[in-house]
């Protein structure tokens, strides 16, 4: 019995006015993904405890089945994992995202624009995180290169409970309140600042500024935390498992969780992403013996920070056609039993731009046991159905039963 997981990130979503009041589930074109839930169980389920941030580690460390309560460390550590970095005791990991802030204003007077930078490429980004490791860069701190916007600080014996705020929470307003304060907070917020000048001017943000794309003007700091140390999703489960992301955060849970992490080139982790060769590398995976493949997929949830509501449909179509569909027809062709459950991992509301914590609907096909479900899947539809699951940990067994 083989198993597909595709995890729709942030595909969830609230009525949007400037969709008629739709979401983008429902508009989306999505065959293969309606055709399962014809004959799927469907329901609804919360990937995040109450209480809990909803942020992208947690919801998929419930999906993998590892209690976010007890294995959530932020999501700085597991993406210092997939970096190939080594951590220390005594290190902390912490997200340093390259973000677009105002200009004219004294750094605590600024708005915050873009916590991506405009999705900046992960070569330009390189460029500024290296000048930030040459300008700050020392014994206890040392600046790492992510993919995108997204990158990583170890920082030895700083807090990892300090509590920052997200950018992606405050897009569009002024950063002096969500600033980090207090004598804790004052070695966080001074790099922040001094990284503006650093950032501000730099080659690489003038031929952004040329071109009239967003700037990587300020550095912006959040989620810290200490190693992590996951069971093996082995011997959990006594399956084989390989987990296919352009994100470092899946990439991490994954290699702390002894899976199989396969690196897709071309694989951006937004709207432009290499999806072919996630189906590719997910055949490859199941043809080569493995029980389980993961699959993460970035898009929908990028394009809700962003607000693109055109962009969130038609990454929910492109997953439909070029990784769902393909995958279909391979695991269909093999004539052997499979399951697949298919689910995002929070919803990112167009409304928000940012995460929110209700429950989230969820697909569970059985090649042998068909149930009776929907037309389309959908929040509404998933919500009609009545099948709720109150903890997300609950569905790697139902997937295995």
């Amino acid at each position: 019995m083989k198993a597909l997981v595709i995890c729709y990130d942030g595909m969830a979503d609230r009525p949007y006015p400037p969709l008629g009041n739709h979401t983008p589930m429902e508009l989306a074109k999505k065959p293969a993904l309606d055709g399962l839930a014809h004959s799927s169980l469907i329901g609804t389920v919360l990937n995040v405890p109450h209480g809990m941030v909803p942020e992208s580690d947690t919801a998929n460390l419930a999906i993998l089945s590892y209690d976010p309560r007890v294995y959530s460390k932020g999501r700085s550590p597991l993406e210092a994992m997939a970096m190939g970095l080594s951590m220390l005791p005594e290190d902390t990991a912490l997200r340093c995202n390259v973000v677009t802030l105002t200009e004219e204003e004294p750094y605590e007077e600024k708005t915050i624009l873009d916590h991506s930078a405009g999705e900046i490429s992960t070569e330009e980004a390189r460029e500024l995180i290296e000048a930030l490791d040459r300008a700050f860069g020392n014994e206890e701190r040392r600046f790492h290169t992510g993919v995108s916007y997204r990158h990583c600080i170890l920082w030895k014996n700083a807090s990892d409970s300090y509590p920052f705020c997200r950018p992606h929470d405050i897009l569009g307003r002024k950063i002096g309140d969500y600033l980090p304060r207090g004598e804790e907070g004052k070695p966080f917020l001074d790099l922040m600042k001094q990284s503006y000048e650093i950032l501000n001017h730099h080659p690489v943000n003038e031929k952004r500024r040329a071109k009239g794309l967003p700037v990587a003007n300020s550095a912006w700091l959040w989620s810290p935390g200490k190693k992590p140390a996951l069971p093996s999703f082995k011997e959990k489960w006594n399956k084989d498992a390989t987990i296919i992301s352009a994100v470092d955060l899946i990439k991490g849970i994954g290699i702390c969780a002894g899976m199989e992490v396969v690196h897709i080139p071309g694989a951006t982790g937004n709207l432009h992403t290499n999806y072919r060769g996630k189906a590719e590398a997910a055949i490859d995976a199941f043809r080569r013996g493995k029980d389980m493949v993961y699959i993460h997929v970035e898009a929908p949830d990028e394009c809700g920070h962003q607000g693109d509501a055109a962009g969130k449909i038609k990454s929910i179509e492109l997953i439909d056609e070029k990784i769902l569909a393909p995958l279909l027809t391979y695991l269909r062709e093999t004539g052997e039993p499979f399951r697949i459950l298919a689910l995002p991992d929070h919803p990112t509301p167009l409304a928000l731009r940012t995460h929110s914590e209700e429950p989230v609907p969820y697909l569970l096909y059985d090649s042998e046991e068909p149930h009776q479900g929907v037309n389309t899947f959908t929040e509404k539809t998933a919500e009609e159905a009545g099948d709720y699951l109150p903890d997300g940990t609950a569905l790697m067994g139902m997937l295995f039963r």
